[in-house]
């Protein structure tokens, strides 16, 4: 009898990197576009436009988009802002800037005229790829950088380029490019908590390890199964999944460019049949508010979760209605995959899951050194993982942040006596309270275990006895209102699902919570919002 425990142990035991000297997605794309047939991405907005994109043509686009760099004068290493929606653009210049060494700088399309400043400046990008909704925040600051190629996708404006004339104009056959793995392929700008964004480096082997890791054990991505993110290309997600899993592997992608609009998001998978999805923890919560069992997701085989930790209550509603399970993933902007649940362990309910194998996380204290079961520490990335960033633009590089031997992420947890994660916070978002330290997440798990809770984000609020308490900010779902009523009847909840001293001493409900552009809560812009109002 083969047991969940020997699949892990296997899986470990067999498992080598083994990455190709001259790997990189672009070769990947070439060898999937040799079958005329393989589609790689359905593409639709919200307008009704729609298309059918196959790899031959995903190829050839990008081809002509690297002959048009070319023609500009860039050249490998050359820096590329892309500030572009969900199209298939994206993925043309992606490649084909990978395809001549180029490194491509996505950035959110919410950027404004002091973003677009310090990344072009901080990077110094020269060529920028934009859609008309971000033109004038562009054009008002232009000559306050040193960008110089302006290009326009679907629209036109003074001193930019035509994306469709750029890639018309160009040829299809590009001659090879001396690219390695080890070369830069993307500077993601992380949100950051204080002070300007860092620029994060990695190189091609970066899609590599997704291919090997997250492709397999998170996604059991096959290259006959039409994958879904809803992830945004200025979010580094977009490098996690639509790239890094589905073009790797080979798979068809939807690719849906509208709001977030949860019956029509379930609608398009009915629609196309989609066979795994993944989303973030925000938009599970309000799917689940939806009749879920009047949409035939039959074709689904798998749920995945990003961003956050999910909540039990989501997890079994999904189960109720379409009996598959749904698989927490853990990794950050500055790494790959690294904890997930996935098949071939047993899930257990509210854990991160266990470490991919190649992955070797472990739990350690400030000073790198392993802590015991069930203590907490921040999780820690072996430096010499492949799937590591490089080290920061113009900053720090991965030797220079070791800690014994480990990258540490920030990010806290626990691991049980069989190997599972248990997430804890952020190392900065701990609550010390009447000598207590309260880890966020516990509390917002709780919370969002009552039925009028949708979300809930919890920080530390200063208090002239206690230093600080701890407060709550409450997102209710559509059916429950606010009251001092639901207040006590939260605070008393909480109380019977963590220990009592972790409640909330104060709840304010919300209509929203600041997030990052990846989908996270934004828990120091509340505890700066609470010291201002307690400074008054």
């Amino acid at each position: 009898m083969v047991t969940h425990m020997d699949k892990y142990e296997e899986w470990n035991s067999n498992f080598e990197w083994d990455i190709p000297e001259d790997y990189t997605i672009a070769k990947a794309v070439d060898v999937h576009a040799q079958d005329r047939g393989k589609i790689a991405l359905y593409w639709l907005n919200d307008q009704g436009d729609k298309s059918i994109i196959p790899y031959w043509l995903l190829r050839d686009n990008a081809n002509r988009f690297a002959n048009a760099l070319l023609d500009m004068g860039v050249t490998k290493g050359g820096r590329i802002m892309t500030v572009l929606p969900r199209l298939p653009e994206v993925f043309y210049t992606q490649i084909g800037a990978f395809k001549i060494g180029a490194i491509i700088v996505p950035c959110p399309e919410m950027l404004r005229e002091k973003d677009i400043i310090y990344r072009a400046n901080n990077c110094q990008a020269e060529t920028i790829v934009a859609t008309p909704d971000v033109v004038k925040q562009i054009d008002g600051v232009r000559d306050q950088t040193p960008l110089r190629n302006f290009i326009l996708v679907g629209g036109e404006g003074n001193g930019w380029q035509s994306f469709d004339d750029v890639v018309s104009g160009a040829s299809r056959n590009l001659e090879p490019q001396d690219v390695k793995a080890e070369d830069i392929m993307t500077i993601n700008y992380t949100s950051g908590t204080t002070g300007d964004p860092k620029g994060v480096l990695h190189d091609h082997k970066w899609m590599y390890c997704f291919r090997k890791t997250n492709a397999v054990y998170w996604w059991d991505a096959q290259p006959d199964e039409l994958l879904w993110a809803t992830t945004s290309p200025g979010w580094a997600k977009w490098f996690w999944s639509p790239l890094g899993v589905a073009v790797t592997v080979g798979a068809s992608q939807l690719i849906y460019q509208g709001r977030f609009d949860p019956p029509t998001f379930l609608s398009l998978m009915e629609e196309y049949r989609v066979n795994k999805l993944c989303a973030t923890p925000t938009e599970y919560r309000m799917w689940a508010q939806e009749d879920l069992e009047a949409y035939d997701l039959s074709d689904m085989r798998k749920f995945l979760s990003a961003g956050e930790a999910l909540n039990r209550e989501v997890i079994e509603r999904f189960k109720r209605a379409y009996h598959l399970q749904i698989y927490d993933g853990y990794g950050q902007t500055e790494t790959s995959g690294l904890v997930c649940n996935y098949h071939g362990i047993r899930i257990k309910y509210g854990s991160m899951g266990k470490p991919m194998p190649g992955s070797g996380v472990s739990i350690v204290d400030e000073d790198g050194r392993k802590v015991e079961t069930g203590t907490i520490g921040q999780i820690a990335v072996p430096i010499d993982h492949p799937g590591l960033m490089v080290g920061y633009w113009n900053g720090d590089q991965l030797a220079d942040l070791a800690a014994n031997g480990w990258y540490l992420t920030g990010d806290l947890a626990k691991m049980d006596e069989d190997g599972y994660f248990w997430f804890e916070g952020r190392a900065d978002d701990v609550i010390k309270a009447s000598g207590y330290r309260i880890g966020p997440f516990e509390v917002e798990d709780a919370l969002v275990k009552h039925p009028a809770v949708m979300e809930a984000a919890v920080v530390a609020s200063p208090h002239p006895v206690r230093g600080n308490i701890v407060k709550a900010f409450v997102v209710l779902t559509k059916k429950a209102r606010p009251s001092e009523e639901l207040v006590k009847e939260l605070q008393d909840f909480v109380k019977k699902e963590t220990a009592p001293y972790k409640y909330p001493r104060e709840i304010e409900f919300v209509e929203e919570l600041p997030k990052t552009i990846s989908g996270k809560i934004r828990r120091v812009e509340l505890r700066e919002r609470e010291r201002q109002r307690k400074d008054r």
